[in-house]
Order: structure tokens, then sequence, then C-alpha cells
């Protein structure tokens, strides 16, 4: 039977090494591996919407506990901390630099090196990357006031999102752990683990609210951060364990040679740089709101959150394909790794515009049902509601950038470019922040944002080639030029549905249904336009034609002048054969697509 995404057991010990499956075999293409990454796919998607659900929850306990007022405020100002950890040592720094670490000790350990190249990569790499972690966890608790006073001058409650700071900086190390688990274990291709960490992280914020909530006031938010991170960390360590735990006959451990550290030092500077500059965005957006009426940077925090989500999900595949894609450049299959980004940006982009017309179109009644009660008003609501119909024009650059930026470092190599295009649309993000704060609002920053991404992505694109996966960037422009005209049609299309349905009245089941009606209108004009479009995403793919199976034994004259005989196979004598023939059956597939 196939191995799922979370399959454990170690074989007995004095069982021989056999060679893994067909099934388990990791392709970038999905061809062998097909019904795996659909159940790893399935996984993922599963645990990561109840990570969504309960990240809403998290808001909407927020949003009825302590409203959208100075101190909320200076809660998010503090969130700053687990946002920007979030970003560098769990989605995006810490893993585009250690999957493709680990999928090339993988590959070295499937091709017999002596030793285990994994257990080797860990010993080299954990107990210096912890030590960094305490090490800025304890900075950022000391530096918290001049660090509020950096991000937010204009904060009313100084001294309130200082203790919060100091609380949420533990993080940094539980974030670090727990990314460093979620690296590793999915180069292992284990996704059960690392996509349950945001649901026991937002859990337990969500007990630390209710429990402390009437003596800490919003610090209880920040404790629960704290608490959170431990148990992203807890829900990994066990699976991640089993994984180092296992060991061959006769193994035994090395230390990679000095000359691999300067590249992978490299490597880990410029993945932290691009995420790093990439979440300063987060800095411009709440240094620009701080100056605006109390509730702005709330506003602009809930607006985001539910805008997110569909990026969030649009880029699950690619979360589950990037180790993929770092093991066939690993192998040296460059063919099979281009096409592998280029059917998950369509895909993604698809999903992503689908989501992103559904806020346009629906974004009153998304905010009126998540957030008002309690402390959150109407007026709140209308607030939140313009911000996110804004920041969702933004939605197709994030998902881009997301799948394009694993692609650059999907190699296992230094890479400068990533990081000099999200500079640039940084600079872009402050510049036209700068200039629509003033006659716009907290809506022109989300504007920003929104054109400060979609630069990035562009460049990104365009750079597409000898810097990274060689992907076809027209072929890329007309899968992503196809949905936006689709989307653009089916936002009208919902907005007109649901307002209809809206102006009979204001109660909560009569928003309820606009947001259905509009939802439905939404999804079926979407789907109907991409097909007739015949946008690449949700069209039926295409049967692989199978290559013409060649009588056994064949023999092919490899460069340096021997010949090896292809067995079927059940003859394989060992991994090393297993290889041979698959590399053999990937040579005839691309002939024949060819």
């Amino acid at each position: 039977m196939p191995a799922g995404p979370e399959t454990d057991g170690p074989p007995p010990a004095d069982a021989p090494p056999a060679p893994p499956p067909p099934e388990t075999v990791p392709t970038a293409d999905g061809r062998s591996s097909g019904r795996f990454l659909a159940r790893a796919a399935l996984v993922t998607a599963v645990l990561s919407v109840a990570g969504s659900v309960l990240g809403l929850a998290r808001d909407q306990a927020l949003a009825r506990l302590f409203g959208a007022g100075g101190e909320t405020d200076a809660f998010l100002v503090a969130w700053t901390v687990p946002e920007f950890a979030a970003t560098l040592l769990i989605e995006d720094g810490l893993a585009f630099a250690l999957v493709p670490m680990f999928s090339l000790a993988l590959a070295r350990r499937a091709r017999g090196v002596a030793g285990d190249p994994v257990r080797a990569l860990v010993a080299s790499t954990l107990p210096r990357l912890a030590l960094a972690f305490t090490a800025v966890g304890a900075l950022v608790a000391v530096a918290a006031p001049a660090l509020v006073r950096a991000l937010a001058p204009g904060l009313p409650d100084h001294a309130l999102a200082v203790d919060c700071t100091r609380l949420t900086a533990t993080c940094v190390v539980s974030f670090g752990l727990a990314g460093y688990c979620s690296a590793a274990l999915r180069a292992h291709r284990r996704f059960l683990a690392p996509a349950a960490i945001y649901v026991a992280y937002n859990t337990g914020i969500i007990a630390v609210m209710f429990v402390l909530g009437g003596r800490w006031g919003v610090r209880s938010a920040a404790a629960g951060v704290a608490v959170g991170g431990v148990l992203m960390v807890a829900a990994q360590l066990p699976s991640l364990l089993r994984r180092l735990r296992r060991r061959e006959v006769g193994e035994r451990t090395t230390v990679p040679d000095e000359a691999a550290r300067p590249l992978a030092l490299a490597l880990f500077t410029t993945v932290l740089l691009f995420a790093l500059c990439r979440q300063s965005q987060v800095l411009i957006e709440r240094f620009l709101a701080s100056g605006l009426p109390s509730g702005a940077i709330s506003h602009l925090n809930y607006a985001q959150k539910v805008a997110q989500i569909p990026m969030t999900l649009s880029l699950m595949l690619c979360t589950v394909t990037f180790p993929v894609v770092a093991r066939a450049l690993a192998d040296g299959d460059t063919v099979r790794a281009r096409d592998r980004v280029e059917r998950d940006v369509a895909l993604a982009a698809c999903l992503v515009l689908l989501g992103a017309a559904t806020v346009v179109a629906c974004a009153p009644q998304i905010v009126h049902l998540l957030f008002q009660r309690g402390a959150f008003t109407a007026a709140d609501t209308a607030a939140t509601a313009g911000v996110m119909r804004v920041y969702a024009l933004g939605l197709l650059g994030q998902t881009v950038v997301g799948a394009l930026a694993r692609s650059y470092f999907s190699a296992g190599r230094a890479s400068w470019y990533p990081f000099g295009a999200m500079a640039v649309g940084v600079l872009a993000t402050a510049v036209v922040g700068a200039s629509a704060v003033g006659p716009w609002g907290v809506r022109g920053i989300a504007a920003a944002n929104a054109a400060g991404i979609t630069v990035t992505a562009a460049l990104l694109l365009a750079g597409m080639g000898p810097r990274s996966v060689p992907v076809r960037v027209r072929r890329v422009l007309g899968d992503l030029g196809r949905p936006v005209l689709a989307a653009a049609v089916a936002t009208g299309a919902g907005a007109l549905a649901a307002g209809r349905v809206a102006d009979a009245g204001a109660a909560v089941s009569r928003t309820a249904l606009s947001l259905t009606v509009g939802a439905a209108t939404v999804g079926g004009a979407f789907v109907v336009l991409c097909l007739v479009l015949g946008v690449r995403g949700l069209r039926p793919a295409s049967r692989t034609v199978r290559p013409v199976r060649l009588p056994h034994p064949v023999t092919q004259r490899h460069p340096h002048g021997r010949s090896r005989s292809r067995f079927p196979l059940r003859g394989f004598r060992d991994v090393r054969d297993l290889h041979e023939h698959r590399d053999l059956h990937e040579h005839s597939e691309h002939s024949t697509d060819r």
C-alpha cells in the first residue's frame, strides 16, 4: 500500500535495506507520486483551513474582548514580532534555505554516501541556529522600548505595547525551532505535523486570552503567543525524532566538510534578507497608520487577516511541491522542475483570484459576520471592509511572489535577485503609501501594499531563467491573464447579487444569505468563464502518453563507456538500480512528450 503523508513505523532492525516503492520516489512532475501529492495536499489543506478558522476565531475573540481601539493597537504593534518570526522562520525564510539543504542530504543518502548526511546536517546546523534564535529573542525583549518607538511613534499607550512586545519576543525561539522541524519533515515528505502547527498555535492563544483576559487585559493575547509557540514545537518534535532515529546497519554519522559551510551561510543570508525585506511592508503600513485616528492599525490588521486567507490556501500546493522541486533540481532534472512550477503558479493563481473576487464582492458581509459584535461596531465594519477590498487587489501578486520565490532557492544556492526585487517593491510601497495616506487614509496604505507586491511579482517573473527554474515567462503570463479577466467579471456579478439581497435588511440572517448568494455567484461565474477561456489551472489535465515498453534487458551505453542492463522493478538489486531505471523511464517520457 502506498505510503501516506504521515506513515511511520520503521522496518525490522535485521531487515536488509529495500528500495522505496515507485509511489514514494520523489519526482518533480508528480506522475510517479501523484496520489501521494494529492493526499499530502489534502492533509495540508484540511489542517491549514482548520488553522485559518482558528485564526479567525482568535481575531474574533480579540475584537470581542478588546474592540478596535488603542489597547488593541498596542497589542498589534507587538504582534509585529510574531508576524516577522513566522515569515522569517516558518513560512518563507528558513524553509527556503533548509528544504533544499535537506533534499540534497536525502539525495546523497539515496546515492549511498557513507554515514547519514541528514543527521550530519542536523548536527552541524541545529545547535548554531538555536543559539542564534535565543540571542535574537533576548535582544528583542531588551530593546522593546526602542522597537515600539520605531514601529509606531504616534502610539498613545507606549508602555502597554512594550509589555506585549517582551512577551511575544519568546516566539523568536519557539518559531525558529518550529520552522526547523517543519522544513526537515517536509523534505522527508511528512506533512501532517507541519500542517498542524497553526492549529496548535491559535488554540494556545485563544485559551490564554479567555483564561487571563479578565486580569491581564490585552497582555493575555501576547502571553498566548508565547504558549502557542511552544505548542508548535511540541506538535512536530515526535515525528522528527522518529525520522532521525532511523539508521541503517553499519551507518556512521559524519559532519559536512568546511567547504560546504560558506555556501550554507550565503544561502541563509540571502533567504533571510529576502524574507525580512518582504515582511518590512508591515512595518511601513503600521508606521504610516500610527499617525491616523485610533483604530486604523486594527482595521488594517483585521482586513489583512481575512483577505490573506485565499492567498494562504492558494500556496498550500506550492508548500507541498517545494520539496519535490528541490529534489528534482538536486537530481539535475530542470525540465520536470519547470513543469511543476508552471503548473503550481497556474493553479495557485486560479485559487487566489477566486478568493479575491469573493472578498471584493462580499467584504461588508464577511466582516459583519466575523467581527461585528461586542466592542466591534458597525463603523468598524465599514472601515475594515473598505480596506479589505483594496488590499485584495494585491493578492495575486502575493501568491506569485510566494510561488516564484521558492523556485529561486529550490536549488539550495544563494541568490541575491529575489532580495533586490523585493527591495524595489518595498520602496514602491513606501513611496505610494506616503503619497496616498494623506488623501485616502488607511485605504491608501492598503493600495500601496498592493502596488508594491505587484511590482515585486513582475520583477521575479522577469528574472526567471538562469537565476532560477527556467520557466517559460510568456506561458506563465498567459496562465495569469485569463483568470484575471474571469475574476473581474465574477466580482461584478457577485457584488450585484449580494447587494440586492443585502438591501432588504441588516439582520444577521439577511447578511448570511447575502454572503451565500454573492459567494455562489462569484464561484459559478468564475468557473464558467475559466472553462470558456481555457484557463490552464481549471481545465482537466491531459493524460501523459506512456512510453513504449522496450524488451529487456535493455542496454544503454553510458558516457564513461560501460553498459548496464535494465531489469523490471521486481529484479532490482539495490537502490542504485531503482534510480537508474527511473532515469531511463523519465527520459523516455520526455522524448514522448516532445
